[in-house]
């Protein structure tokens, strides 16, 4: 098992091309670390520049004690599952699996032993005299993920292993890497755009944008203390609700306002020092839909971050509903009970859960208060 460590990386391609910017991050031994961010923001070179598939132009990365900069990829134990599978369609699945193992010489007995025991976890045995042409997506998936584990390798590197699945295997496999994450007690480093993937596998997940990490921390952490408005944005399905408001001081407290609608922000939040210096400013006040409520006790509870929304559309989903409104004129999604009975075009009272309320600035977009 091996920590990974990426110390000012960059990666740089002719004609100045900036891919990857000071990229550095500590990966610790037997961790679960999601890289994700949208399509071009640098998360697969990153990958493969610790895969050593892309050269590093600048910085170092470290697989545990070793400086891997000019070591070969076949030489740093790693191995990699790639988004397109990349099997061999004229071998056997436990042809495809072993390949690896007799490139290295690895004798015969040990390699039926490893691919045996890999099968048995993924759960594929009865598929190893097959050709990939006969399995299915999620089937060649496994086929990839087991000649990965056969290697035994310190690390694991996964590039969006899952995009090419359907919505529903996506999710069981989901499940699956984290079980075989947990029974593998190795390091795992996975490329994804898929927020939703990334929320529910990763012990930590560093988002990335135009090259640079915008935050490091726990799903948690990112989805309620986002540093920013595109880490905010980015993470939480629906997206954060963002309204340009002027925040001023009456009644004892501070409220944000657009257009005529205001609501006050809770007097824990109103009385921090970063809080008060945008009083009678511009900011970007955001709200996750879930704190957007409809029934009476928050109504009551929170008075005064009542707003009046229209109920432009409604989604029933089956274990929630939401709602796509407009407050004031400003577009909004609320996620509430899926007995919800508020219809298109009905104009419906909801209230901010004033805890929940983040404030960012407009300018910089980074955070004020969370």
């Amino acid at each position: 098992m091996a920590s990974v460590v990426l110390k000012n990386v960059f990666k740089k391609y002719d004609g100045g091309v900036i891919a990857v910017s000071d990229f550095s991050l500590d990966i610790e031994d037997k961790e679960f670390i999601i890289l994700v961010g949208p399509s071009g923001c640098g998360k697969s070179t990153t990958l493969r520049m610790i895969a050593g598939l892309e050269e590093i132009t600048e910085g170092q990365v470290f697989i545990g004690d070793r400086l891997v900069n000019d070591v070969q990829p076949k030489d740093r134990d790693i191995a990699m599952v790639f988004q397109n599978y990349a099997l061999y369609p004229h071998m056997t699945v436990f042809d495809n699996m072993a390949f690896g193992l007799k490139l290295r010489k690895v004798p015969k007995d040990e390699i039926k032993r490893r691919v045996h025991e890999a099968a048995r976890v993924l759960e594929i045995e009865h598929l190893l005299d097959r050709k990939p042409k006969a399995l299915s997506g999620g089937q060649r998936q496994r086929v990839a993920l087991g000649r990965a584990i056969v290697r035994e390798p310190k690390v694991f590197l996964l590039d969006e292993p899952l995009s090419n699945l359907d919505a529903k295997l996506r999710v069981q496999m989901r499940i699956e890497i984290t079980k075989l994450h947990q029974r593998l007690a190795t390091t795992f480093i996975y490329v994804t755009h898929d927020q939703t993937e990334a929320l529910t596998m990763g012990t930590r997940i560093v988002v990335m944008k135009d090259g640079f990490i915008q935050q490091v921390d726990s799903p948690l952490a990112l989805y309620e203390k986002p540093v920013n408005m595109f880490v905010a944005g980015f993470l939480g399905t629906p997206q954060i609700n963002f309204f340009n408001t002027v925040l001023s001081e009456k009644d004892g407290g501070i409220w944000a306002t657009f257009n005529n609608t205001s609501v006050r922000l809770p007097d824990d939040k109103a009385k921090r020092p970063e809080v008060r210096e945008y009083v009678g400013k511009e900011v970007v006040m955001a709200i996750r839909p879930e704190a957007i409520r409809d029934d009476e006790a928050h109504l009551v509870q929170y008075k005064d971050c009542k707003v009046t929304a229209n109920v432009e559309v409604v989604e029933m989903l089956g274990s929630e509903t939401l709602l796509y409104l407009t407050i004031d004129g400003v577009s909004a999604i609320a996620r509430v009970s899926p007995r919800n009975t508020a219809a298109v075009g009905d104009v419906v009272p909801m209230a901010f859960e004033a805890p929940h309320i983040q404030l960012f600035d407009k300018d910089t977009e980074k955070v004020i208060a969370n």
